[in-house]
């Protein structure tokens, strides 16, 4: 089974936010999507990073007083780790697992097509 088998089920809504948005605007997304993580873009809206609930858990951890200041692009992780939509899901689990990461934002073509969590990946494997 490939990533793009993943994508057909899953569907092509991608949530992201600007790097300029604060940490309270993305616990809302979060919680209300039951989602773990947002795409982050630039003011281009180009894909500059992700933002993961553990990401905000740790800064909340030090700052739980200004999650409604504090911007994403402080806190985002800027060295994404992507897959390819023709990767398999054995693949893409093991980079996952190697780097310890549950999300991964899928790109073709220099295009982001979706994102897969380790839940999408755990189904898959489930499912053969």
């Amino acid at each position: 089974m490939k990533i793009k088998d993943i994508l057909s089920v899953k569907g092509d809504k991608i949530y992201s936010v600007k790097e300029s948005a604060v940490l309270h605007d993305v616990i809302k997304i979060l919680v209300e999507e039951n989602i773990g993580a947002v795409i982050v873009r630039n003011e281009k809206g180009e894909v500059c990073g992700i933002i993961s609930e553990r990401d905000i858990l740790r800064e909340g951890y030090k700052n739980c007083d200004k999650l409604k200041e504090l911007t994403v692009g402080s806190v985002m992780t800027r060295d994404l780790i992507v897959g390819e939509p023709e990767d398999t899901v054995t693949y893409v689990e093991q980079i996952m697992i190697q780097n310890g990461i549950r999300h991964l934002p899928i790109i073709s073509e220099r295009r982001l097509v979706g994102v897969v969590s380790m839940r999408d990946i755990v189904r898959a494997i489930k499912k053969t």
